[in-house]
């Protein structure tokens, strides 16, 4: 369906016909469950962003450091020939691997991150 964003946390939304409610989970998280639901989108959004600012103050509260989703690394597997394509035109242009990998994903996402 669609993505909340909060405070640097994404969230799902899902429908539930039977239980006639949204609900949804925060994306990225391998340690901690975020979870939220509404009646309404607004509601949705609401539970979502409260989520949020509880998990945040609860680990304040307890020392701990708040998880935070997408860490930026990620493992990728490929074959060897497309592993020696990709270090060739990459020291073609005298860039590294990641950068290479990086710019070759930003351009097929059409996206303008840095």
């Amino acid at each position: 369906m669609g993505r909340l964003r909060y405070k640097g946390y994404v969230g799902s939304v899902e429908y539930a016909e039977e239980d006639n409610c949204f609900y949804g989970k925060v994306l990225g998280l391998r340690r901690d469950g975020i979870v939220y639901e509404g009646d309404t989108a607004i509601s949705l959004k609401k539970d979502f962003e409260d989520a949020i600012d509880h998990y945040l103050e609860s680990c304040k509260q307890n020392g701990i450091t708040p998880e935070k989703p997408y860490s930026g690394k990620l493992v990728l597997r490929m074959t060897p020939e497309l592993h020696s394509i990709i270090a060739e035109k990459a020291s073609d242009k005298g860039e590294s691997i990641n950068d290479f990998i990086n710019l070759a994903i930003k351009e097929a996402l059409s996206l303008s991150l840095v």
